[in-house]
């Protein structure tokens, strides 16, 4: 047994328990729905200081969570009596231009990413929000802007070091634990406190998007266009679908602020001189009310929604994966999107193919390559007072669309506290394998606050 004070002893970065200052204050997390109380916060400043926080709990018999950028939607990144390892300190990033590599501590967030990879006219495949965690959103695969062109986070990951259930750490690669690096690429965080994260970069600097507002009576249109130009359109481009009622900014006249339209946000990583052909038939599909796209530079338009997620909301979502946007599935979405409640809230349909699909349905833990998009209906609002309400327009939303989707499992990274019953779907093919090498490094489960993978058989 240890105690928090000899804990203190071993962690170069602040230990901070209840009565401490600033516990309220490091305690909380984006999604306002969870207000744990951990037993200690343990704000790393090295790797050394996570494997202290992973002896004391495990030689407490603690509850253990891991918190990069803290916004998992189930609160994972918090607990109530158990310790939570803070990696939020662990945010530099360091890039090598020769090697087109990029290396981030587990705390980074996509705005640190991008803004020092951009620097060097470099990026690879990150999120749409950029005070997302690096580490979350990798290691349940990586969705963004540039997945249709340079695959998910993963498929552009290299390395990782990693802290183990029992206190080691090791180097997770191509060459050195395979199995590991095989499992933490779409595994989730079931296998241990990755602490450092090293990417392969890719040509990126001035990009065109941005997103482009219809009327809502428009949205069969937009939606048809898009499930057939997605198909075939160059892999330069990343668009996705969304509903969005119009905050007051800029480019929404005046007379149309909290209308709500139906959008495409794009992302032309292409020759600038060809994005005006590109984007022309999501143009020519309905008349555009409203629009912000033009010439940016990449970390821009990956923080460009950041001020409707801001810390504090109440969160509810849900998500599957898409094989075929049917009609039937069209008609669903129009029905509940119509209903959109707040300007936070959302659903996006991201495309999930391109280079995605040229990755083997095996060679990453990711088990749902087949797949055509990921949709994800994320219920956002401030005030906990509507929480019944729009908790309910999420299910009610994510029953009319389900029976449509083609399959049974979602995307990790949106799934809700009450999604546990479907984890063996969300991880789809390769449960199986993900179980055994659960086993071998995380035999007794103490990494179990996330999407959870039970030991299985050796």
């Amino acid at each position: 047994m240890s105690t928090i004070e000899g804990l203190r002893a071993r962690v170069r970065g602040p230990v901070i328990g209840p009565g401490d200052d600033g516990y309220d204050e490091h305690r909380t997390v984006y999604n306002a729905m969870h207000d744990r109380r951990p037993a200690v916060i343990v704000r790393c400043a090295d790797a050394a200081d996570v494997i202290a926080a992973v002896h004391h709990a495990r030689e407490n018999d603690l509850d253990l969570a891991v918190r990069g950028g803290g916004h998992s939607v189930p609160g994972f990144g918090t607990c109530t009596g158990g310790v939570v390892v803070d990696l939020s300190p662990m945010r530099y990033v360091s890039v090598d231009p020769v090697k087109r590599t990029a290396r981030a501590g587990g705390g980074a967030t996509w705005g640190d990413f991008d803004h020092a990879t951009h620097g060097f006219g470099l990026a690879t495949t990150g999120g749409i929000i950029s005070t997302t965690g690096v580490g979350g959103l990798t290691l349940g695969g990586g969705i963004g802007y540039l997945t249709r062109g340079l695959g998910l986070s993963i498929d552009n990951l290299l390395s990782a070091d990693v802290v183990t259930a029992d206190g080691r750490q090791v180097t997770a690669s191509d060459y050195q634990n395979e199995d590991l690096f095989w499992a933490l690429r779409g595994g989730g965080g079931n296998f241990g406190v990755v602490t450092a994260f090293e990417f392969e970069l890719h040509e990126c600097d001035t990009i065109v998007g941005g997103p482009l507002f219809y009327e809502v009576d428009d949205a069969e249109a937009v939606l048809q266009l898009y499930r057939e130009y997605i198909d075939g359109a160059p892999e330069q481009l990343g668009c996705f679908f969304a509903w969005q009622i119009a905050p007051p900014l800029p480019f929404v006249p005046e007379d149309r602020v909290g209308d709500l339209f139906c959008a495409m946000v794009t992302c032309w990583n292409g020759p600038l001189d060809k994005a005006e052909a590109v984007m022309k038939p999501l143009r020519d599909v309905a008349e555009v009310k409203a629009e912000h796209v033009g010439p940016m530079p990449y970390p821009a338009l990956n923080g460009a929604f950041d001020g409707l997620v801001p810390p504090g909301l109440q969160h509810y979502w849900k998500a599957d994966f898409v094989t075929e946007l049917s009609d039937d599935a069209i008609a669903a979405h129009i029905e509940h999107g119509m209903k959109t409640p707040v300007v936070n809230s959302t659903m996006h349909l991201y495309p999930i193919n391109g280079a995605v699909h040229r990755v083997g349905p095996d060679e990453t833990a990711f088990g749902h390559r087949d797949k055509k998009f990921a949709a994800v209906i994320a219920g956002m609002w401030p005030d906990p007072a509507d929480n019944e309400a729009n908790t309910q327009w999420v299910r009610d939303y994510y029953a009319a669309i389900h029976p449509h989707s083609g399959s049974d499992g979602g995307y990790i990274n949106f799934m809700a506290e009450d999604d546990a019953h479907r984890t063996e779907a969300n991880f789809g093919r390769n449960y199986g394998r993900l179980a055994q090498v659960k086993a071998a490094w995380d035999p007794d489960n103490l990494f179990h606050l996330n999407q959870n993978i039970e030991p299985g058989s050796r």
